[in-house]
């Protein structure tokens, strides 16, 4: 499939989830028409028209629950958290505002909702990207109020390539992979729903395309390799049938995986999984992974007013580590702030929010807040026996002032300190903040972003925030070469964890663990067993030294085909 194409035929995108499908393009059933203002109601009928949005809202909310009852993992989480939108007080309050103000239902909605968006957008980072969750809670809304037909999915009888300018996340966790063969997009970035979604459901996807993909028709033949980021319009048949084979044949070999990770001549790789909950911690325990490279402990908190108690803490990460008995587990300590706002622990308003209070910075101007949470962490540790590794690491460490602090706190409860690496600023001064540590993990996902200036959200600076970027790769490098210099455990946790041919990148400049998504262990091992260490070397020098992404995935897929 390598062929000169056109634009016209040739459509570009980022790649998220690697695989290649070849079907027939389909669109979701679309958005309801949204009302215009103009339309008002008599004063006698705005309770009635309230009660009216109260009862599609709670079908609305019934079919998310429903859906995620009936789902686990990741998608479960976003679907529940979906439906906790539907629910939420202040869309309710702003709903009946505008009613009381004399609009009908449909239109307060719309309202309402576009308050709620112009304020998640003002946020960014992943608030931002949840303006997708909110518009499909309107919608699904409006079509309720009338009557008509929830948007979404179409009814599929073969194999399709399913295509949308966004999938809100009640699609993509509902999507029957028996039929649906590939997502391609025209919005997203690689940490969207969409993204996260289609990883755990092991289905090539594809996002950020542009505009351009409106142009395919329904019915079209498309040939979608998420590893590239290609949606190819004219793909010749028989050997885009060829490379589908290829494909599933390979994933087949993936399915039989088991484990440990090593690479072809033996070099032991840690494959760990990402998790947010006791649930998540649960399918981690049944898949390959060696242990919790990632327990995002802010997850289980986004939505409370007030601090649990240390008790109450201690509960909810008991729950993981339970799921993991005597296994690894890796806990970052809170990252509230910017994206992830919580009430009880971050600033209610700042100029830039990505670059403010966030991460360890939040418990600069409150330690208690930080202590509690390492107090409860040692507490539910404790329960573990002194067999059972339990490492705590702090997001948005930029210091090797903030490391010391941290490690020092860590160290009076008995808890192994270590840092995240995601401010370019630590991994050049690594040489000075892993001496008072005894492990980092990179996160990639902020890493990109900071490195390249680019919200890893934008679906219009996808191109920047992709993981391949040689300069976020010079700087794991540099980590890793720090690492080794002081015997320090490097990691990489973010995103560019689960993508099997940047681990072997990753593994050649000297990671020493891996964690992503639980469904992406298998594929991530079974590609490391395929080359030996020097080859893993040579990809990684030929990606470090590449002018940009496309670059890199070249020079790499070239060095791993004549392996």
């Amino acid at each position: 499939m390598s062929e000169e194409k056109d634009a016209a035929e040739l459509i570009k995108g980022t790649g998220v989830v690697a695989g290649v499908a070849y079907a027939d393009a389909v669109w979701v059933r679309p958005r309801p028409e949204l009302p215009q203002a103009g339309e008002t109601i008599a004063d006698d009928a705005k309770d009635v028209e309230f009660e009216r949005f109260v009862a599609a809202a709670e079908v609305v909310a019934q079919r998310l629950s429903e859906r995620a009852d009936s789902v686990d993992g990741n998608t479960a989480e976003v679907l529940t958290a979906t439906a906790k939108m539907v629910k939420d007080r202040g869309w309710h309050k702003a709903v009946r505002r505008n009613i009381k103000s004399g609009h009908p239902a449909e239109y307060a909605v719309v309202a309402a909702t576009e308050k709620f968006v112009t304020m998640f957008n003002a946020a960014g980072g992943v608030m931002a990207e949840r303006t997708t969750d909110l518009k499909d809670v309107r919608d699904r809304t409006i079509a309720e109020l009338r009557g008509e037909e929830e948007p979404g999915l179409p009814y599929v009888a073969g194999e399709a390539v399913l295509c949308a300018d966004d999938l809100a996340p009640a699609d993509t966790a509902t999507l029957d992979t028996a039929h649906i063969k590939a997502l391609v997009t025209e919005l997203g970035g690689p940490t969207s729903h969409t993204a996260i979604i289609a990883r755990q459901l092991g289905i090539p996807c594809v996002v950020a395309t542009g505009a351009v993909l409106r142009e395919i028709p329904t019915g079209e033949r498309l040939f979608v390799d998420g590893s590239t980021g290609a949606v190819d319009r004219a793909a010749e048949p028989d050997q885009a049938a060829a490379a589908v084979a290829e494909y599933q044949e390979r994933a087949e070999r993936i399915a039989r995986w088991e484990g440990p990770a090593h690479t072809a001549d033996g070099h032991r790789v840690q494959l760990l999984a990402n998790v947010a909950d006791g649930n998540a911690a649960r399918i981690a325990a049944q898949s390959q992974a060696e242990g919790i490279g990632l327990y995002r402990t802010e997850l289980s908190f986004l939505s409370a007013s007030e601090e649990p108690s240390v008790e109450e803490q201690a509960a909810v990460y008991a729950k993981v580590f339970e799921a993991l008995g005597d296994q690894k587990v890796v806990v970052r300590t809170l990252d509230a702030g910017s994206d992830k706002p919580i009430s009880y622990a971050t600033l209610d308003a700042e100029e830039n929010p990505a670059l403010g209070v966030r991460g360890l910075r939040v418990a600069r101007n409150n330690e208690s807040l930080l202590t509690r949470q390492l107090d409860a962490i040692a507490v539910a540790a404790a329960e573990r026996g002194e067999d059972a590794p339990t490492w705590v690491m702090a997001p948005m460490v930029a210091t090797a002032g903030e490391a010391k602090w941290f490690a020092g706190l860590c160290r009076e409860r008995g808890l192994i300190p270590g840092a995240m690496i995601e401010v370019p600023a630590a991994a050049l001064m690594a040489d000075t903040i892993m001496p008072h540590l005894d492990f980092v993990s990179i996160g990639t996902n902020d890493l990109t972003q900071y490195t390249m200036a680019a919200d890893r959200l934008s679906p219009q600076l996808a191109y920047l925030t992709d993981p391949w970027q040689p300069a976020v790769l010079r700087l794991i490098e540099h980590t890793c070469t720090m690492g080794q210099k002081n015997s320090i455990a490097v990691g990489v946790c973010g995103e560019a964890a689960a993508d099997p041919l940047l681990a072997c990148v990753l593994t050649g400049l000297g990671v020493n663990s891996l964690s992503a998504a639980s469904s992406a262990v298998a594929s991530v091992g079974a590609q490391l067993a395929d080359v030996t260490l020097e080859q893993c070397r040579d990809m990684a020098a030929a990606a470090i030294h590449a002018d940009d992404p496309q670059a890199a995935r070249a020079a790499v897929r070239t060095i791993l085909g004549e392996a």
